[in-house]
């Protein structure tokens, strides 16, 4: 699916506040990419939603299906509960990410008025599947912690350091860029942008064991990055990731090789 430009949604949801409700809509398809655990086979199952109003989410949409008590496909057929993940349901956890309509997003802020339906829902690919919409993504945490990806001191914070700082600690960790990275797997030694945005604040405050964090820097994102910039439009938090990776890049490869000369 085609991006909204951003100028469009603000617009469409700056309407919705000012206008307030819409009537009933027409029933919205959902078709869902199910599977009852890791090891059994994947398959689709639809069902239909009737959104109350133009700002119900694929969020409301799924909350709602499974708030019926004899659940129901489109064709009539018995239904389990669909299994998915969600928590602040407010863009700040990021637990809700799953492909929607063939683009990693959150759930909480996919709207339905904005997808091309019938609305396809899919977990991620690049995790592990639990069961449906739900996936174990817990290789972006593991890797974090192989990159000791924290400050061993105090920071000291300045105008200068604040912003970038400031401009990694958004990241959620939803794993939406790992999505669409085409050199990110979850075996491999490239740990993909959910290690460098939060490695790119380490870079800008520590000073203690710089020198052993550059090298894991350079090791996990440096040197498997091939730049492609798939992430660049795709982060829910809207992370400067094309900025941050600069700047890494400069405190952890180039001046370091500078340094030695």
């Amino acid at each position: 699916m085609g991006r909204v430009p951003k100028s469009t949604i603000l617009n469409r949801r700056k309407s919705r506040r000012e206008t307030g409700p819409s009537e009933k809509a027409e029933p919205v398809r959902i078709d869902i990419l199910r599977r009852k655990s890791t090891d059994d086979a994947p398959y689709w199952q639809s069902f239909l939603y009737t959104p109350e109003s133009s700002s119900d989410t694929v969020a409301m949409a799924l909350t709602g299906i499974n708030s019926q008590e004899n659940l129901r496909d489109v064709d009539g057929n018995p239904a389990e509960e669909i299994r998915w993940e969600k928590s602040c349901l407010q863009k700040k956890c990021g637990a809700c990410a799953m492909v929607i309509c063939g683009r990693p997003m959150l759930a909480c802020d996919a709207f339905l008025s904005e997808l091309k339906q019938p609305v396809r829902l899919e977990p991620l690919r690049k995790f592990p599947v639990v069961a449906d919409l739900m996936v174990d993504r817990s290789v972006m945490f593991r890797n974090l912690k192989d990159m000791s990806a924290w400050l061993q001191q105090n920071a000291e914070p300045s105008e200068k350091k604040n912003l970038p700082a400031h401009e990694a600690s958004r990241c959620i960790q939803c794993g939406c860029c790992l999505e669409v990275c085409p050199n990110f797997m979850p075996d491999s030694s490239f740990f993909g942008m959910a290690a460098m945005v939060p490695s790119a604040r380490i870079l800008t405050f520590s000073k203690t064991g710089k020198g052993e964090f550059q090298e894991e820097y350079r090791r996990h994102i440096y040197e498997g990055c091939g730049k492609s910039l798939a992430c660049r439009n795709i982060c829910p938090a809207g992370i400067d990731i094309e900025g941050l990776l600069v700047r890494s890049n400069a405190a952890a490869v180039w001046h370091r090789r500078a340094a030695k000369k």
